[in-house]
């Protein structure tokens, strides 16, 4: 029987991002491939007794469907939490998502049209470029490192720029405070949205946190926060994956807008998971887990990049991050095609994330995104020694 077509984004997609997500079912795999926090680092009794306390003591806020904006008080709180000197936010400002993924699908669905272009911090986070992949955007790389990089001219005639300044997925990199001033100028003069996302922006290891974009661009204004930057974050590397919640700070036009884009999407964002949340950062469970959480991925942190001098020093350049979830390798030799070290690196029972995902046009084949934060030092140390083995065999092979 003949059937409709499926749609023509679908074969836009790339075999590698499947590759690495199905690895997991090879027994023995040590996978540095994904950005993922431990398990361990989860407070389990905490949250199921706050589960337990918020369904007994706010059964509709809880268990009913929730506003499409998200619940009041929840609201409310980001608000406070992300109010400084000089900003002032309300909940008029913020939108609760499913998770920071579902964020940016919204932003894509209220400014992107097929054909459209974005100024995105290259390499850029593939699951950015997944979510806007339906509206087939085109594509402005910004090198913010470069020295003839202009963000005037980056961001003039784009829908949006988007950025993760704090140790940016995959490359690790913090944008410094120059050039988070210099962006939020350009989005000023030029009227362009500046999308930043920051999921790592509580995970410092070395000194502490530079000023958000969104509150650089609050200091020009006076008053309710109206400007162009939207500010995305989410509990997944704070506190736990599963309770899927992320926020939108942003204009309230912006967020109205976002909210009706919402509304087609998943009408609300579970009223528990949002109650949970609220009560974590009310009863101070995100400070009070924070310091373990830092202390526990630097070490893995240090760990990694001992392994990677001890036996990968001759094969790859990186530098160390100074905080986040990854290390961002680029191979010494140009002949390096890191989409075959991928699958040489699964048959020696290491998975790792090729850099051509993470380019929209796919031309970058020379990196790897390595993850430090879900394994322990021992197997960090045994995924460095079979990766090395694989990049040997991958150089020997002929391309």
């Amino acid at each position: 029987m003949k059937r409709p077509a499926f749609a023509n984004w679908l074969s836009d997609t790339n075999d590698i991002t499947q590759t690495f997500l199905s690895a997991g079912q090879i027994s023995g795999l040590i996978n540095m491939a994904g950005g993922l926090p431990d398990p361990s680092t989860w407070p389990v009794s905490d949250l199921s007794d706050l589960a337990a306390a918020a369904v007994a003591q706010h059964p509709h806020e809880a268990l009913a469907y929730a506003p499409i904006e998200g619940l009041p008080v929840l609201r409310d709180l980001i608000a406070q939490r992300f109010s400084v000197h000089g900003m002032r936010l309300t909940r008029e400002n913020v939108l609760i998502t499913t998770g920071g993924m579902q964020a940016l699908d919204l932003i894509g669905k209220v400014l992107l049209e097929p054909g459209s272009l974005i100024a995105a911090q290259s390499p850029a986070y593939l699951g950015a470029l997944d979510a806007w992949r339906p509206r087939q955007p085109i594509y402005r790389p910004m090198r913010l490192e470069a020295n003839d990089f202009d963000p005037v001219t980056a961001l003039t005639g784009v829908q949006f720029a988007y950025t993760v300044p704090n140790f940016s997925n995959p490359s690790g990199r913090l944008v410094s405070l120059a050039e988070r001033q210099a962006l939020v100028e350009a989005a000023h003069v030029t009227g362009t949205w500046l999308v930043e996302d920051d999921p790592y922006g509580t995970l410092y290891y070395d000194s502490a946190p530079l000023p958000r974009m969104l509150t650089l661009s609050a200091q020009r204004d006076e008053g309710l926060y109206d400007g162009p930057v939207i500010y995305m974050g989410t509990l997944s590397k704070e506190l736990a994956p599963g309770l899927r919640i992320g926020w939108v700070v942003a204009a309230p036009n912006m967020i109205t807008t976002l909210v009706t884009a919402k509304q087609g999407s998943d009408m609300s964002t579970s009223g528990l998971s949002q109650r949970i949340a609220h009560d974590s950062f009310a009863s101070g469970l995100t400070d009070h887990v924070l310091p373990n959480i830092l202390s526990l991925y630097r070490a893995r942190r240090d760990a990694l990049c001992a392994a990677m001098k001890a036996h990968l020093d001759d094969l790859f350049d990186w530098q160390v991050p100074s905080g986040g979830m990854f290390v961002w390798a680029t191979a010494r030799d140009a002949s390096m095609n890191t989409d075959h070290l991928l699958r040489e690196a699964l048959f020696q029972g290491v998975c790792i994330t090729p850099s051509s995902v993470f380019d929209p046009e796919g031309q970058n084949r020379r990196s790897i995104r390595i993850n430090f934060t879900l394994n322990d030092p021992d197997k960090l140390a045994e995924g460095i020694r079979r990766l090395t083995v694989a990049a040997r065999a991958t150089i020997a092979k002929p391309q």
